[in-house]
Order: structure tokens, then C-alpha cells, then sequence
């Protein structure tokens, strides 16, 4: 049949670019070539593990909340006279259980003693003994663990097996027993002595583990062949590597440590009653709990609120720290 079509008209649907009362608007194209896509700019210098994990850091509430109550306990303890013009050691017993006043915002213990000035003046050597006893355990544990695993055969063995000794004993269970010998001359650094004695097989363990991860690297073969000794490629490139782990635990124990001189002052056995301590303060509000309570609380909650600040720390670094929860 054949196609009759009238003068002037189109034959068959109006193409859909040029259908009337439609606009279509088209895409311009990526002239962008694969390669600048991929690319990566290679100016700047390559960032460190501390450089991304204080990156990441700073980021945190959680690690600015406890850098806050860290560095007041910090402060508290080192300059305790900017917080209190009251004597911790003065006690009236006519003021004992006395309500809280201007000059005595937290009232009297029952030997009338300002409770606020004991808070105050307690941080210090309960912290002290955290910091040192700390430091103590660092060191012996980093030498031991270090040793065990870069040099690894009998000398692995043989620190393994007494690591093993050691962490097999309770660590406050250790300090009762061991301070018991003490009672007589009871001071800071026995109490220091005693924890550290006891408290280095966690962070000798970490410090192996860490270490003989991390020995078999390319780097650390590198400087063999360049004449680096054992020792220096230990210390210069092994140890700053392997630190992570290491320091994430000290964060956590330097509270563990807190935590353990206020039970060993709680049972009687930490440090003497002359020395202000919070574990000791504690110690002496049991018998009030029923009666007037807030002689416990404030001590108590200062011990809290410290030990609180140093695990939230450890595990902000933690977080920072750890290559299976940094992004880049």
C-alpha cells in the first residue's frame, strides 16, 4: 500500500530530542583522565604512627576529658598548697563529724580533721606511687620482654619460665605478704619496691610479643646490612616500633598501681598513718559509712575519678594506636 503522507508534515512519532513542550539536558563529559584520578600526591612527607594516632587523638572528647582530670590530679599533687591553706595533720575533736563550712567545704572526719585538705594533700603520694611504680615496671619489664624476644633461644626460655614464676602470683596478694615484713619501716619507696616486684610479667609479656613481631622486618634487616649492631637495631629500631602496645598498657596500669597502694594503706599495710593518703583516709571512714556517709565519699570519689581518667586515657591511645581500628 503505499505511503500517502500530507505536504508539510512529518512522517511517523516526533523523535523524543526534539518532542515539543520537553527539554532534556545532557551531561558534559569527564575530560578527567584515569591517571589524575588515581594519582597521589607524593610532596609532602609521609606521616608517622604518632603523627595519625595524635591526629586521631585529638579528635576524641574521651581523650580530652581525661587529659582534663589527669592533668588537675596532676597539679593537685605536685603544688597542693595552691588548693588549700588548711594543715591536713590539724584535728580538732570538737569539730569531729562537723558539717561543711566556708573555710571547711567538706565538713570533718571523726578526728576533726578537714576532709577537703586530706583530699587535696592524699593525691600526692598515692599518685606518686602510681608514677614511680610504674616507671619501675616499664623498665624492668621492657628489658626483660625486649631481651626474651629479639634474642629468642635460652635466653627466651629462661625468662619466659620466670616470667611465667612471677605472674602466677597475685599482685596485691604478694604486696600483703611481703609488706607484712615491713610494718616497722614502712615507707613510699617499699611500697614502690614491692608493687614493682611483682607487677612487671604483663608488660614483659607485651614487650615479647611485640618485639618478635616486629624484629623480622624489612627495616630491621636493612640496618643489619649496614653494620647497625644487635643492640642498636634493638634500640633504635625495634624498641620504637614495638612502643605502642607498651605504652597503651603503662597508661592503664599507672591506675592499677593507684588502685593497689590504696588497698594495701586500706588493709593497714601500705604507707603509715603519718603519710596522708586517700587509701588510708578510706580506711579510717569505714566505720562511719551508716552515720555520715560523705567522710568515705570524698576520698573515694577522688580515687575514682583518678584511676577513671588514666583507663580512659588508655583506651583513647589504645584506639589510636591499635593498625586494626586507625583509619588513614
Amino acid at each position: 500500500m503505499p505511503d500517502i503522507t500530507t505536504p508539510g508534515t512529518t512522517r511517523g512519532p516526533e523523535p523524543l530530542a526534539t518532542r515539543r513542550h520537553q527539554e532534556h539536558f545532557f551531561a558534559e563529559l569527564d575530560e578527567t583522565g584515569l591517571g589524575a584520578v588515581d594519582a597521589v600526591a607524593d610532596t609532602g612527607a609521609p606521616s608517622s604512627l604518632w603523627t595519625e594516632a595524635w591526629q586521631k587523638l585529638r579528635r576524641r572528647p574521651m581523650f580530652w576529658f581525661s587529659a582534663v582530670i589527669i592533668t588537675l590530679v596532676l597539679v593537685v599533687a605536685a603544688f597542693p598548697s595552691l588548693f588549700t591553706s588548711q594543715d591536713p595533720r590539724f584535728c580538732e575533736l570538737s569539730n569531729s563529724f562537723g558539717a561543711p563550712t566556708a573555710d571547711h567545704i567538706f565538713g570533718f572526719n571523726r578526728q576533726g580533721c578537714d576532709i577537703y585538705s586530706r583530699v587535696i594533700y592524699g593525691a600526692r603520694p598515692s599518685v606518686m606511687v602510681g608514677v614511680l611504680t610504674t616507671l619501675a615496671v616499664l623498665i624492668i619489664g621492657t628489658v626483660v620482654g625486649a631481651i626474651a624476644g629479639f634474642f629468642g633461644g635460652w635466653f627466651d626460655t629462661i625468662l619466659s619460665r620466670i616470667t611465667d614464676i612471677f605472674f602466677a602470683i597475685p599482685l596485691v596478694l604478694a604486696a600483703i605478704v611481703v609488706m607484712q615484713l615491713f610494718s616497722d619501716r614502712r615507707t613510699t619507696t617499699t611500697v614502690v619496691a614491692v608493687l614493682a616486684s611483682f607487677g612487671w610479667t604483663q608488660i614483659a609479656r607485651i614487650t615479647r610479643g611485640s618485639v618478635m613481631s616486629v624484629k623480622n622486618n624489612d627495616y630491621v634487616t636493612a640496618a643489619k646490612s649496614l653494620g647497625v649492631s644487635r643492640f642498636g637495631a634493638l634500640a633504635r629500631h625495634i624498641l620504637p616500633n614495638a612502643a605502642a602496645p607498651i605504652i597503651v598498657y603503662a597508661t592503664v596500669s599507672l591506675g592499677i598501681f593507684i588502685v593497689a597502694e590504696a588497698t594495701l594503706s586500706f588493709l593497714g599495710i601500705g604507707l603509715p598513718p603519718s603519710i596522708v593518703s586517700w587509701g588510708g583516709d578510706i580506711s579510717l571512714a569505714q566505720q562511719a559509712l551508716r552515720t555520715n556517709a560523705s567522710v568515705l565519699f570524698y576520698p573515694a570519689g577522688a580515687l575514682a575519678l583518678t584511676v577513671l581518667g588514666f583507663i580512659m586515657m588508655g583506651d583513647a591511645v589504645r584506639d589510636a594506636l591499635d593498625p586494626k581500628v586507625r583509619t588513614r
